[in-house]
């Protein structure tokens, strides 16, 4: 009995714990996915404008758009159902507080109907703005608002949150250019995911080279009973290996490049911080000195009606 006991206490656990690492499982697929997105983004903008044409782009907004949906709550009618929600119903409430936000803007579009397809638009006007990042760590920070709109296990609510907006920051160092009035827009269809992209094998530099070796040790031992047409192999090795050299560096600057430009943001935003706390700090100045002059003022005014009592009495 003791044993059918244990024995229903681990299948129990072990049913508990199937969701929660399926959960885990999912969060981190959304992530490392995003990350990837944006990688092809920043090397794609190097040859090219990125459009609403792009690839590389509508997969980034699909992506983003499932990682803002994820474990969304529904909202509550008042007959007690509970009706989907889309992401711009959290993001135009929690990113109010950022400064010359565009949320007014796209609230009054007159193409943008639906609340999916205001939040689509929302995700070009802030990647043309150049503030992406900005509005999803304003957002994340409202903690408040974030626990109000998604469930437990949330990626905005997990540790994922803040990889998400460090991950975005990269995207500031690009030129976006996108039509607000093209079937990018449709808010009719939820977003797809392609993955494809991202499933692609790709040979690392050991393997190749110890494919290169086999194959050279190949070339001598049948050398000995080789005629001179047969000495074509070793030659296209070495061009293949200069190939894939040339491939490595230039995926090394492809990566300097990348961070360089993430480098540069960082600092850009790091300075206007700056300037903003500087300014705010001046402004403290400012209303304490004020509020120096203000008790003088009462204090001399109090002793003069102080001196006035004193003459009366």
């Amino acid at each position: 009995m003791a044993s059918l006991g244990l024995g229903g206490l681990n299948v129990s656990a072990r049913r508990k714990s199937v969701p929660s690492r399926n959960a885990a499982v999912e969060r981190r697929n959304l992530i490392t996915v995003c990350r990837f997105s944006v990688k092809t983004l920043i090397d794609r903008s190097c040859f090219e404008t990125i459009d609403d044409t792009s690839p590389e782009f509508n997969n980034f907004a699909a992506i983003l758009e499932q990682i803002l949906s994820h474990r969304l709550k529904g909202q509550i009618t008042w007959f007690g159902y509970e009706s989907p929600r889309s992401f711009w119903d959290y993001i135009r409430v929690a990113c109010r507080k950022v400064s010359h936000n565009c949320i007014c803007s796209i609230e009054n579009m007159e193409n943008v109907g639906s609340s999916r397809a205001k939040g689509r638009a929302w995700i070009r006007v802030a990647l043309m703005e150049k503030h992406l990042s900005e509005y999803i760590s304003t957002a994340l920070r409202d903690f408040k608002t974030t626990r109000r709109f998604y469930e437990d296990g949330a990626i905005v609510l997990g540790e994922e949150a803040n990889m998400l907006a460090g991950m975005l920051l990269g995207l500031n160092a690009i030129d976006f250019s996108f039509c607000l009035k093209g079937e990018g827009l449709d808010g009719s269809f939820p977003a797809v995911i392609d993955y494809t992209p991202y499933l692609k094998f790709t040979q690392s530099s050991d393997s190749i080279s110890s494919d290169e070796e086999e194959l050279r040790t190949l070339g001598s031992s049948g050398s000995e009973g080789s005629t001179p047409e047969n000495i074509g192999p070793p030659f296209i090795m070495d061009e293949n290996s200069w190939y894939n050299k040339c491939k490595r560096v230039e995926q090394k600057y492809r990566l300097a490049l990348e961070q360089k430009g993430y480098l540069e943001e960082l600092v850009r935003l790091r300075e206007n911080q700056l300037s903003e706390s500087v300014s705010q700090n001046k402004l403290l100045l400012q209303r304490i000195e004020d509020m120096d002059l203000a008790h003088k003022m009462e204090k001399e005014q109090l002793e003069y009606i102080i001196v006035e009592l004193q003459d009366q009495l």
